[in-house]
């Protein structure tokens, strides 16, 4: 009975991890971590259309703008872990069609930013508007949605750290293959029969100490840029500049398998690096004075307006010429009759 009240109170002071990643309605999968991925790009393009327009910006531009800059940067977060870990995919006994298996995870924010940037500044100059706005607007929204997918690593039970006898230590289970389980898969797809422990378990929750953090610079965004009116891209420096200090320490508690640089991981550099350029810009574009004024964000659609109001106000002068016109000649018609009625 003593066990047993101890091993209870031993899973009462851990936070165990789900039995699987995957689920199926019928030959459909259900995967937790595109669910998160696509939850948090919902949230990031409806809080970033908020701020738009309580900047004074047109209405769904933020919308149009998601449509270049999604695919691109799911595009390049896949480029860019299948290139720093090219060894998963690539070699002796690998299987180089996985590298496109996106909802497998693996997903680097690094190159989704990058090239989702990219995307957006093409959208930007198709609507005559300046990227840093637009990138202001987003930024809180951007973070949370990184928040969010991290919860589809607890769901396929990656990205922890070492061990640890913390209360909120994570419990990481052996999985199965769901078809199979005398296989052992530690996939997204595999399943936790029996809840047994791994070796290591319980470990540290590296997935939410960073979903904490992300939360926490997205309020340090939100406030900073109402105290100090930020404008020309230094809210969405403040959210990299955050993000990746917050992404150094966390990274060097991870245990998984990572390409290492001069004894560091890759991301550990890349951290480094992002953080310096973000506080360097920070720095350099105060100097471009208070955040865009509102009809600066409304690109074609404020010339649009422009052509359209002048165009009724020039037809307004045309009609009051034909009007006058028009009376000129009744009033001459009725003053020619009445001169041949007096003779």
């Amino acid at each position: 009975m003593t066990g047993v009240n101890s091993a209870s109170a031993a899973f009462l002071a851990t936070i165990p991890s789900p039995d699987r990643g995957v689920w199926y309605l019928g030959p459909l999968p259900l995967r937790a971590y595109a669910l998160c991925i696509i939850a948090g790009i919902v949230i990031a393009i409806w809080w970033g259309e908020r701020r738009w327009t309580q900047r004074g910006g047109t209405k769904n531009t933020i919308v149009d703008i998601a449509v270049f800059a999604v695919p691109f940067g799911l595009v390049g977060g896949r480029l860019y872990h299948v290139i720093t870990d090219w060894w998963r995919y690539f070699g002796p006994g690998k299987e180089p069609i996985r590298a496109l298996y996106i909802w497998d995870g693996g997903l680097g924010i690094w190159g989704a930013i990058a090239l989702g940037g990219v995307g957006a500044w093409i959208a930007c100059r198709r609507k005559g508007i300046p990227l840093p706005a637009v990138a202001d607007a987003i930024a809180p929204g951007i973070i949370v949605a990184q928040a969010v997918g991290r919860l589809g690593n607890y769901f396929n039970q990656e990205l922890y750290g070492a061990h640890t006898t913390l209360p909120w230590g994570l419990e990481v289970y052996q999985r199965f293959d769901p078809n199979n389980p005398a296989i052992p898969d530690q996939g997204p797809t595999g399943v936790a029969f029996g809840h047994i422990p791994l070796p290591e378990s319980p470990v540290h929750p590296t997935f939410l100490y960073e979903l904490v953090w992300n939360l926490g610079i997205a309020a340090l965004v939100v406030w900073a840029d109402r105290r100090f009116r930020l404008g020309h891209g230094r809210a969405f420096a403040v959210y990299v500049a955050g993000y990746t200090a917050g992404r150094f320490w966390i990274e060097l508690m991870r245990t998984d398998d990572a390409t290492h640089v001069l004894g560091l991981r890759v991301n550990v550099w890349t951290s480094i690096l992002v953080f310096a350029g973000a506080v360097a810009y920070i720095v350099f574009a105060a100097k471009r004075g208070p955040r865009e004024e509102p009809e600066t964000l409304r690109g074609n659609d404020i010339t649009d307006e422009a052509v359209d109001h002048s165009a009724g106000t020039s037809a307004a002068p045309d009609g009051r010429e034909k009007a006058a016109s028009t009376a000129d000649t009744s009033s001459t018609g009725d003053q020619g009759k009445g001169g041949k009625s007096a003779s």
